[in-house]
Order: C-alpha cells, then structure tokens, then sequence
C-alpha cells in the first residue's frame, strides 16, 4: 500500500473526546479516493459509488500527523476498487481501514464509462 497524504490533526478536527473525529477522517479518505483514481484514471469525472465496512482501530489526537495509504484491489469495467488504511505516522499505529471503495469513471453525460485501464500506472511511467 502506498501512502500519499499526511493530514495534520488540528482543534477543528476534533470531537468533543478531544481525539479525531470519524466524520472528518472519513472526508478525507474520500477525497483521497477521489484524487487517487481521477489520477489513474485519468478523468475528473468520477463519483464514491461503494465505502464498505470502517474499522475504526484506534484514534488520533490534536497534533498528530495522519497517513492516508490507498490500493487498488480491482478494476471494474468503469469502476476502480480501493483499499484504504489511515495510520499515525510517527508511530505507525492504524487507525482506520476500510477493505473496499468503488469509485465510478463518467462519462460527459453523467453515466458510468468503460475506462480500459486493467492495472495501476504511475504519472512518472506515462511521462516517457
């Protein structure tokens, strides 16, 4: 699994335990998906269709630095399936998983499009 975003736990994140709240991990999961497969996608138009099971593991306090590691477990025929995990980085303790995400690719008229990717490409790859 590859971890790309790091989140900063500030006050405003917090519930009223003082630790991260569910809600706001759970925001930043689907914006990560979504960044995640409009890059492999390569497509801007793409919606959460799917968020499985959260295993909430352990939890995260004001000044903790978050990593949010996503992984592709599928491609669908105009879909893409992640796996999630969100842990601290400086401890490397999870704090969350979630098995399975489906992310939907559209097309220009709001419907699902076929994408015709069949495995994960790095920007880097595309580029030569």
């Amino acid at each position: 699994m590859r971890f790309h975003t790091r989140k900063w736990v500030k006050p405003e994140d917090l519930n009223p335990n003082g630790t991260l709240f569910g809600g706001r991990l759970l925001e930043w999961i689907d914006e990560e998906a979504a960044l995640y497969t409009i890059i492999q996608l390569e497509n801007k138009r793409i919606v959460t269709k799917y968020v499985s099971e959260i295993n909430f593991m352990s939890s995260a306090k004001q000044g903790d630095i978050i990593e949010l590691g996503m992984q592709v477990t599928k491609f669908g025929k105009s879909s893409i399936t992640l796996k999630c995990e969100a842990r601290n980085k400086m401890t490397r303790e999870t704090i969350l998983t979630v098995d399975n995400i489906i992310m939907v690719n559209l097309g220009g008229d709001g419907k699902p499009k076929p994408h015709g990717k069949t495995e994960v490409e790095f920007v880097k790859d595309r580029l030569k």
